[in-house]
């Protein structure tokens, strides 16, 4: 008897909780298909928005952190690349003391002089090789055409064996690291009389 009774109760519960359907489950249409009241549809549209914005954010976000790891990857390797610069520059000084004092040579071996500046050559060819393996290289400049991009022009000359725009002397050596300039050459260059200047 005690059976039969729970097991009554039991059937009754669930008729109830047939019967506690949501408006959702009840409405359908001729298909078969169930029908939304228009509270639950605006709830879905705006859950939907909701959806679609976070999913922007996060693109977005994702796509600021790519191309801040790009541009940190780039700072990186140019900083590695010219991480010498300062000091290359601070030594092309010492190589243009050493040029000036080589210059006075006058390439006479008996002389006190000349003996004595055969070390500063050595100590000149050894600093130049040494900066050429870190990538520093001379612009070469002399009787070439003026370029601006890696020269600096402090004096004018007229010389009508030489064409307009022509470097004729070169008063400082200029230097370039791997690619880019650190020193411009400074220049005397060619100027014709009747040329335009600015050409």
């Amino acid at each position: 008897m005690e059976e039969k009774k729970i097991n009554q109760k039991e059937k009754e519960e669930n008729k109830e909780n047939k019967t506690a359907t949501c408006e959702c489950q009840e409405k359908q249409d001729k298909h078969g298909n169930k029908k939304c009241s228009k509270k639950q549809d605006e709830k879905i549209k705006q859950l939907e928005e909701e959806k679609n914005n976070l999913f922007e954010k996060l693109q977005y976000a994702q796509a600021e952190l790519i191309n801040y790891r790009k541009r940190k990857d780039d700072e990186m390797s140019l900083a590695m690349k010219y991480a010498n610069q300062d000091i290359i520059t601070e030594m092309l000084s010492v190589l243009d003391n050493f040029e000036r004092a080589i210059s006075l040579d006058d390439n006479n071996l008996t002389d006190e002089l000349s003996k004595f500046l055969a070390g500063f050559k050595m100590i000149y060819a050894t600093l130049k090789e040494t900066l050429k393996q870190y990538g520093v290289e001379e612009i070469e400049a002399f009787q070439k055409p003026f370029d601006p991009t890696c020269m600096e022009a402090l004096m004018t000359d007229h010389d009508q064996a030489f064409e307009n725009g022509i470097v004729l002397e070169v008063l400082l050596k200029g230097y370039k690291l791997k690619d880019r300039v650190i020193r411009p050459c400074s220049v005397k260059v060619n100027q014709l009389e009747g040329e335009d200047k600015n050409e």
